[in-house]
């Protein structure tokens, strides 16, 4: 499953120029945290965010610097100073935006807004936003990735691929852990069924009891011992993690 998969297409964006407290009763209306900067050639040049705004708030109250700061001139930090001060989005828009390709698998955007501390990515193609992806979207789409496994067993592993009908299986799906029953008539293919599943992105473990009528394991080469692009483990990779943050 790809970003574009989860991602929303219809963006909320402000122009650079738009006044903060515009953008912040935006924020508040639209009941959302962020949204992105986008310039007239609709390409993403940053992110402004509930967090961007906060320094607002206490440019209202009196000045934190406490009196020895004064006597030895010693200067607050440049960024809150710029962001205390702005007036308009582009002046307290966190920048560079970090975005995502559409095409990127979502654990790269989960990674993403792990490594960098983000809450959502704007989505570019092309140097244009079509679309945002945030930690929401990939919880939801975690939620749903069980019944997307069964979807890829049923419809590319079996019927696509081994050109076998899936009504003859048994097929559970829990947590990323696959059950699959039934019959075929050569062990060999038993064993590459149960291989292919446990490449589908996602699959955590595989527990075959698929039964076969025709013993040709000492036709075959072994293959257990090729190696699979991309699989660190046949039918036993490590379960997804949740994410909490």
């Amino acid at each position: 499953m790809n970003v574009a998969d989860v991602m929303t297409r219809d963006v909320l964006t402000v122009a650079p120029e738009a006044p903060l407290r515009d953008v912040a009763r935006l924020l508040s209306e639209r009941r959302v945290s962020g949204v992105p900067v986008v310039d007239e050639a609709g390409a993403c040049v940053g992110i402004v965010s509930e967090a961007d705004l906060l320094p607002k708030q206490l440019s209202r109250g009196p000045s934190s610097r406490k009196p020895l700061e004064w006597i030895l001139g010693e200067r607050e930090d440049p960024e809150e100073t710029r962001r205390r001060s702005a007036r308009t989005a582009s002046q307290a828009m966190s920048a560079p935006a970090v975005t995502i390709a559409p095409d990127r698998p979502l654990r790269d955007a989960a990674g993403l807004m792990v490594e960098c501390g983000v809450n959502r990515l704007p989505v570019v193609s092309e140097g244009t936003l079509v679309g945002i992806v945030t930690r929401a979207d990939l919880v939801r789409a975690y939620l749903g990735l069980d019944d997307e496994i069964l979807r890829t067993i049923r419809e590319h592993v079996l019927r696509k691929t081994m050109w076998l009908d899936p009504a003859r299986f048994t097929i559970e799906v829990s947590d990323g852990r696959v059950r699959i029953g039934g019959h075929v008539d050569r062990r060999s293919t038993a064993r590459i069924i149960t291989r292919l599943i446990g490449v589908v992105d996602g699959v955590a473990e595989v527990a075959s009891a698929i039964g076969w009528d025709f013993d040709d394991s000492h036709l075959d080469l072994p293959i257990e011992s090729e190696p699979v692009p991309g699989s660190a483990s046949l039918t036993a990779r490590r379960a997804p993690q949740p994410m909490h943050r």
